[in-house]
């Protein structure tokens, strides 16, 4: 891990977040990949593989966004939360937004309750889109992370950025296959179930890659930005992902999943920050 670290420290940052988002997709296509070799998923490990996202996510968006964005932030007491506060707000209004207009339909959820403007596309189409808005401000976070090192702010390192590429294809990895079982439920070939798991990712490096550069290009946004990411993370996961695990009997699955993957990514962020 050391040598990717040491690495990723000598390239351009704008490319080092392009190369931990490809790995942040290679993870989910790999977890898409389970398709060829299993028939059905269990709902109780679906909801835990779900719940371990959300406590990835949530995390991810203290220990290594909020918590930093604050710390380089000017100023005292009120004054040195305003950008945090005021970046998290716009980043949950941000995919308040998508959520509204981009077409899409929860894992868990009836084809009824799909959301977003009205459309003619179908289900298979609707649930990838709902894992794609999931992963919009996974890879923007990465990116805005490295992007921050790049500029020279304290508080941004490459470990820590590493780690939170690491975290996030880790819950990407069950989150692949995740998505790609219901589609092969609903008639899709083993193929075409993987073509859309994956493609749901595609979105993580060109979100990081924009993240990296908006920061080199506006170096005082970095506190916003940071938080921005957070808010839209923490959205996802109050008004997507922890909904979708409640909509069976496998609550206390989901939840023991939620502190699993919060307490991996606290432990990776700490121990490579």
């Amino acid at each position: 891990m050391q040598a990717v670290i040491d690495y990723l420290e000598t390239i351009n940052p704008i490319l080092a977040a392009f190369y931990a988002t490809l790995f942040t997709w290679a993870l989910t296509a790999a977890g898409a990949g389970l398709v060829f070799f299993f028939r059905t998923m269990n709902r109780a490990v679906l909801d835990g593989m779900l719940g371990f996202t959300g406590g990835v996510m949530v995390a991810a968006s203290f220990w290594s966004l909020l918590a930093p964005g604050i710390e380089m932030s000017p100023g005292e007491g009120f004054v040195k939360v305003l950008p945090a506060a005021v970046g998290f707000l716009l980043g949950a209004l941000f995919i308040f937004g998508l959520d509204k207009v981009l077409p899409h339909l929860h894992i868990n959820f009836k084809e009824s309750e799909k959301e977003g403007i009205e459309t003619p596309w179908r289900r298979t189409t609707l649930l990838t889109l709902a894992i794609t808005l999931h992963n919009i401000p996974e890879g923007l976070a990465v990116g805005v992370l490295f992007g921050g090192v790049a500029a020279g702010f304290e508080g941004a390192s490459v470990g820590a950025a590493t780690a939170l590429a690491l975290g996030i294809g880790l819950q990407n990895f069950p989150e692949g296959f995740a998505v790609a079982m219901p589609l092969r439920r609903f008639g899709l070939s083993r193929k075409k179930s993987w073509m859309y798991g994956q493609a749901s990712a595609l979105v993580e490096p060109i979100a990081g890659v924009v993240g990296a550069w908006a920061v080199l290009t506006f170096e005082p946004i970095l506190p916003y930005a940071l938080s921005f990411a957070a808010g839209a993370m923490i959205f996802v996961v109050v008004e997507e992902v922890i909904p979708e695990t409640q909509q069976d009997k496998f609550t206390d699955i989901a939840t023991m999943g939620f502190i699993g993957g919060f307490i991996i990514m606290m432990a990776l962020d700490v121990g490579l920050a």
